[in-house]
């Protein structure tokens, strides 16, 4: 296994549709040949860490440097490496300030103690990532390793408690299951037999929903024993659930105009909150995948 290093000079400013897509296919590329790594774009450059089988890379790299959306294509580094520094990225991707490029290339880009100095920005870039990274995926909502013994107990006992919650609210999403069937069983045999009414079609859906919530409430609670996510997304998404089952079974012809209105009001509040954490997430992924 090998790991390649290169600089390059973009024939135009890529703008972030135009990297979206070229991560998309470098994604998908890498990912089917065992290849992964980083890429930098800034001041109208690229610079990326290729590792992976050395046949792999090679190839990777010829189809890079035929590429005509770059040139002047330098190596950096080519070496023998054991392990990945980026083994869970096909390509890692950071866009880099016109600043940064600037004080790293100087007037000479073609001067060997450039290409030093390229080769030292990226192995401190990638280190910054990876520990990023590595803090992300250590985020843990009740740490066992708390440096205060009794706040190390109280979390062992909060972590019971959860997995008791767990196992309880799976009984209740079954429960919910068998509920869901009887409610359906007994509006088809009621007069007149298998023909459902509007009404009988929204206690359904409110007997459906229900255990769809249950479903999600599930999540949010297992998530508190996970260290790699923080639950914000699945929170929201749950209140914006729940708030939809209400909105559906609403008998709008015996509520007040008030009621509606800040009914109205919640769900475009969630959804809005919903489509900013998504947004931020998106970005988030585009920098670690």
């Amino acid at each position: 296994m090998i790991r390649l290093s290169y600089v390059s000079q973009a024939r135009h400013p890529f703008s972030d549709k135009e990297l979206e897509d070229l991560l998309a296919v470098s994604r998908a590329n890498n990912a089917a040949c065992s290849i992964t790594g980083i890429l930098f774009y800034g001041n109208n450059m690229f610079m990326q860490v290729l590792e992976g089988p050395e046949q792999a890379v090679a190839k990777t790299f010829r189809k890079i440097k035929k590429d005509p959306r770059h040139f002047w294509i330098r190596v950096i580094e080519k070496t023998p490496v054991e392990t990945r520094q980026f083994p869970d990225f096909s390509m890692a991707f950071k866009k880099l300030s016109d600043q940064e490029f600037a004080s790293m290339l100087g007037e000479q880009p073609a001067a060997k103690r450039v290409i030093q100095s390229q080769q030292e920005v990226i192995y401190a870039l990638s280190n910054q990532l990876s520990q990023e990274w590595e803090k992300q995926r250590r985020h843990v909502e009740l740490p066992l390793e708390h440096e205060d013994p009794l706040v190390r107990v109280l979390h062992k006992l909060i972590r019971t408690a959860v997995q008791i919650l767990a196992v309880l609210m799976t009984l209740v999403i079954f429960w919910g299951i068998a509920d869901v069937v009887w409610v359906l069983y007994q509006e088809l045999m009621a007069p007149p037999v298998f023909l459902l009414e509007l009404s009988d079609i929204f206690t359904a859906f409110g007997a459906f929903l229900a255990v769809l919530i249950a479903i999600e409430i599930f999540i949010n609670i297992t998530l508190y024993l996970r260290s790699d996510v923080i639950p914000v997304k699945l929170v929201v998404a749950t209140a914006l659930m729940a708030i939809a089952r209400k909105v559906i079974v609403l008998d709008y012809k015996t509520l007040a105009w008030p009621y509606v209105v800040a009914t109205g009001v919640v769900v475009l509040a969630l959804g809005i909150t919903y489509w900013l954490v998504l947004k931020v997430e998106g970005k988030t992924e585009g920098m670690e995948e």
